[in-house]
């Protein structure tokens, strides 16, 4: 079943919690700094391209309107967020 915001609803980026092993949690995080990213930037990223590779027209679809979301909020919030040290390294 896709989740499609009601007309009108405010559409924004949702927190979603992942349940993930400490030292993996961490690992991945060293790796990310070491890639100059974010677990964030990384997941979305590895979120996108599994879309373009494997998604239906509709997931792609779908992407393309996430893509502009991101792209308008950015836009009126100054761009995207300075990347932070995560906490533990």
């Amino acid at each position: 079943m896709t989740e499609q915001p009601s007309e009108g609803a405010r559409r924004h980026t949702t927190p979603r919690p992942i349940r993930v092993p400490d030292p993996l949690w961490q690992a991945y995080g060293r790796v990310c700094e070491r890639l100059d990213t974010d677990r964030t930037n990384d997941l979305l990223d590895h979120m996108k391209d599994r879309i373009r590779e494997h998604g239906t027209d509709e997931d792609r679809a779908d992407l393309e309107k996430a893509e502009r979301e991101l792209t308008e909020r950015r836009a009126r919030k100054g761009g995207r967020p300075k990347r932070s040290t995560p906490s533990g390294h």
